[in-house]
């Protein structure tokens, strides 16, 4: 039997496929100016507002509260809307709310604590439709047996900008400063609108019925579907105590860099480049790893096995000692992406296509939503306990989260099933 793609259309290689290039390469060029926003913005409020370690918290929290404000509902509209004409405009809002920051730097203008926390917030709830439009609009373009292909090459250049974006804004912070360095995050989205722009890849209209329904009941069947699944609710359940322990370790770790390991921006973003390395590795063997151990089987088996030595990064000290910031990181990054690529190719592939929106959302509502939570508790632990304590935690709790995986029934299946969605 001939494989097929999308449409009944002969398979092709991904290097091949117009539009999915399209889509990853503007990808590429957005995540590579995020991660710029991530040194940026933590270090405006550092060095330039000279904001506590609270402060840094909930500035880290208000980027993420979105996902739990917002989520649900994002999801129903999702599946109501043209998932790609929605992408390239929150990929304009959010061009023109971080272009106001270095804008708020000019002769006569003065930026303001409350600035960045209304940028964090605002371009927060643009990152939520856009996430969960832009996973659900993936299996638009490639077909399921693709999925991994596909999702592997965006971790590996996702990656990579965590690899190239610290030390790029290590660069440009110390040539323009923390705030205007942003201008390179504001171009970057407008590349990706374009990209958006040029895809032509059709895509089908939402259902009439969507519109008749109430969105109240478009959530609760998402989350009906999320939840009462014996595999995605334990899925959920790791990821979202993952990114509770991970938004805990973000709140303080500019201050940990700074203020305990004396690093400097350019340091820092050295330190992030370094470790962002193993990023990279792990979108590279993603797809290795699942066609020889198995799509399903890596999704514990990966963060189990390539996350334990993250606890090199509390180890870390002043000097050559901030190398085991980096490897700790490096390796947490990698089972990160590994396990990130095999289970959101896994809640693809198992979902039918008129609740993908919906299934996102819900997913990023919960997995998200702890984030916020996460972030407060690390600024607040870190003020009455000490910046290293809470890294110690972090780690901790992030690496024990593979646990709801590898006691569950992944632990029986080989590969992804991919059943017919009806």
């Amino acid at each position: 039997m001939t494989d097929t793609a999308v449409g009944g259309t002969p398979r092709r290689s991904l290097w091949h496929h117009r539009d999915f290039l399209l889509l990853w390469s503007g990808q590429a060029v957005s995540e590579l100016g995020s991660a710029i926003t991530v040194l940026a913005v933590p270090l405006a409020a550092v060095v330039l507002l000279e904001s506590s370690t609270f402060q840094v918290g909930l500035l880290t929290a208000m980027s993420t509260l979105p996902f739990l404000l917002v989520a649900l509902p994002a999801g129903a509209l999702v599946d109501r809307a043209a998932k790609h004409r929605l992408m390239m405009w929150c990929d304009l809002g959010r061009l023109l709310l971080l272009g106001s920051v270095p804008l708020a730097t000019l002769p006569g203008l003065h930026l303001t604590y409350l600035h960045l926390l209304v940028v964090a917030l605002l371009t927060g709830v643009l990152t939520v439709f856009f996430d969960v439009a832009y996973q659900s609009y993936l299996p638009v373009l490639l077909a399921k047996e693709d999925l991994v292909d596909g999702n592997g090459k965006l971790g590996t250049t996702a990656a990579f900008a965590q690899f190239a974006g610290p030390a790029v804004g290590g660069l440009l912070v110390g040539a323009l400063g923390a705030a205007r360095s942003l201008i390179a995050d504001a171009g970057t989205y407008a590349v990706s609108a374009v990209t958006l722009f040029l895809i032509r890849t059709p895509e089908s209209p939402p259902h009439p019925s969507h519109r008749e329904r109430r969105i109240r009941d478009d959530i609760k069947e998402g989350l009906h579907f999320v939840v009462k699944h014996p595999i995605l609710r334990r899925i959920v359940a790791c990821t979202g105590t993952a990114n509770l322990f991970n938004a805990m370790m973000l709140a303080v770790e500019m201050p940990f860099m700074v203020r305990v390991l004396g690093l400097r921006p350019g340091g820092v973003g050295l330190v992030l480049t370094l470790g962002a390395l193993g990023g990279i590795a792990g979108g590279l063997i993603a797809k290795p790893l699942a066609t020889r151990y198995g799509s399903a089987r890596i999704i514990w088996l990966a963060p189990l096995v390539i996350g334990l030595p993250t606890f090199l990064a509390p180890l870390a000290t002043p000097g050559w000692g901030v190398l085991l910031y980096a490897a700790g990181l490096a390796f947490y990054g990698m089972g990160a992406v590994v396990y990130n690529v095999a289970q959101v190719s896994y809640r693809q592939a198992i979902t039918p296509h008129a609740l993908l929106g919906r299934m996102n959302a819900s997913v990023r509502f919960i997995v998200w939503g702890t984030m916020p939570l996460g972030a407060l508790l690390g600024g607040a632990l870190g003020t009455w306990f000490g910046l290293r304590a809470v890294v110690w935690i972090a780690v901790f709790g992030s690496y024990a989260a593979v646990l709801w995986v590898v006691f569950s029934p992944l632990r029986t299946l080989l590969d992804v099933p991919t059943p017919d969605p009806g």
